[in-house]
């Protein structure tokens, strides 16, 4: 039988405790598995600022090299009493952190990195937390190696900073490379293009290497242990008394994730929704039974007494406005500016027009190039391009949202008793998600509204 993918994330990585839940949960498996690793806590953003010092300060690579090396010993020391097994283990984190050096000194004789060298040097925090908890399992009497993407043949499209796994290439290389009797550890995160660079998968992109590796190997599931419960009807920080969901469809994770929910990277279930293999989700706090995930998702379509099955919001988005008469109707305008957005590699998230306005939503972060973009193009009948930051995006979530007739009602109705203002709204667009756009200010009162409505008064 193949092996199941078990992903364990830096927020699982945080201390000593952590380290020996990792331990027990992998030998509660019973036979060997396949973990995907993040970066430690904390790590893939200070390599971000390391990045951006090293192209001034020439002393920022040993400064980097020394804070993780002791990093790791200080906690290794905590696990491993055997010295030996301790300098055993360093002295692989050290090869690695002595290639980072030389890539961060070479950033600072250019005072320049490419794409490609960016990419390469953010991996290492992964490559780090792999043989670190390789040599911790091995410590713990379970048979272990380290298996790095560019020694399994996980190939990618080359995307920098975005890519995308080619299993024509990769599936028969990653499932022979992975097929020994032993535990092996990759390190999430990144992949390698066809001709050897190191790409990334996104920010939290190791989510999509465990699905993508789960995929190759024909893994009879993703096991993902995090330091929540799983999917719940709302995030415990902005409600009370949310709801276990203990199951869940493919298309019922994405949105969630898409909109603002923090459980599951939202790329993770593009390569498992065709194989039909499970995303179980654990809770690394809890019952470390590997046969009691918190939340499933699968094919399997179940619709909620209620159809909503979580409120989600993201404050990621906002809007790139284009006012004037007749804009809406004027055939080509709509295509130049998502040419010129395309072009630019600006994702559209979604387009909402009327007779005067074309309103696209985009990521927050891409606002000002956006603007100076579209601001440059001839455009006859646009009279204003604006953008507006200071909106949240909410999301209602659940099968059967789009054929069940009194949901949206409900759901503007307990904003307007809420005296909550919805500036735009969008349903119909994915048949399990109606979603809309209030004030920051508003969106967790309308997130509240909304639970109440849907968990709280049934």
């Amino acid at each position: 039988m193949p092996k199941a993918v078990v992903k364990f994330g830096g927020s699982s990585l945080k201390c000593k405790e952590d380290i020996g839940r990792i331990i027990q949960i992998i030998k509660n498996y019973r036979q060997p598995v396949v973990i995907v690793v993040s970066a430690f806590y904390g790590v893939t953003n200070y390599l971000v600022e390391v990045l951006d010092k090293a192209r001034q300060d020439e002393h920022i690579a040993k400064k980097t090299t020394a804070y993780l090396l002791n990093l790791k010993r200080e906690t290794l020391a905590l696990h491993i009493e055997n010295s030996e097994g301790v300098d055993s283990i360093l002295a692989e984190i050290t090869v690695l952190l002595d290639e980072l050096e030389r890539y961060l000194h070479g950033i600072a004789l250019t005072g320049d990195a490419s794409p490609a060298l960016e990419d390469h040097v953010l991996a290492y925090g992964e490559r780090i937390s792999a043989v670190f908890l390789a040599g911790i399992l091995n410590n713990a009497g379970i048979e272990t190696k380290v298996a790095l993407p560019e020694s399994i043949g996980l190939v990618t499209d080359g995307e920098y900073g975005a890519a995308s796994v080619d299993f024509v290439k990769s599936t028969t290389k990653v499932r022979e490379a992975l097929s020994g009797d032993m535990t092996y550890v990759v390190p999430g995160f990144y992949g390698l293009s066809t001709d050897g660079k190191t790409t990334l998968f996104g920010r939290g992109g190791s989510d999509y290497s465990a699905a993508a590796i789960a995929r190759c190997i024909g893994a009879p599931s993703l096991d993902i242990w995090k330091d929540v419960n799983g999917f719940l009807s709302a995030d415990p920080k902005t409600v009370d008394n949310p709801v276990q969901i203990e199951r869940l469809t493919y298309n019922e994770a994405a949105e969630l994730a898409y909109f603002g929910a923090k459980i599951l990277h939202p790329r993770t279930v593009e390569p498992l929704s065709a194989p039909h293999i499970p995303i179980r989700i654990f809770n690394i706090y809890g019952d470390s039974d590997v046969n009691k995930p918190r939340s499933v998702v699968s094919a399997e379509k179940i619709i909620s007494p209620g159809i909503v099955k979580s409120v989600t919001f993201s404050d990621d988005f906002g809007i790139l406005k284009l006012k004037g008469s007749g804009v809406g109707a004027k055939p080509g305008i709509l295509a130049k500016v998502t040419t010129a957005l395309h072009l630019a590699g600006i994702n559209i998230s979604s387009v909402l027009t009327s007779q005067i306005s074309i309103n696209i939503l985009i990521a927050k972060k891409d606002l000002s190039t956006a603007y100076a973009l579209v601001s440059a193009i001839e455009l006859s009948v646009v009279g204003k391009v604006q953008i507006i930051e200071d909106i949240a995006v909410v999301a209602a979530v659940g099968n059967g949202i789009a054929e069940n007739y009194g949901v949206a009602a409900r759901i503007f109705t307990a904003l307007a008793k809420n005296g909550i203002n919805v500036l735009m709204s969008c349903s119909g667009a994915s048949p399990i998600v109606s979603y809309f756009l209030v004030s920051v200010d508003e969106r967790i009162p309308a997130v509240r509204a909304i639970h109440r409505e849907f968990f709280e008064t049934i």
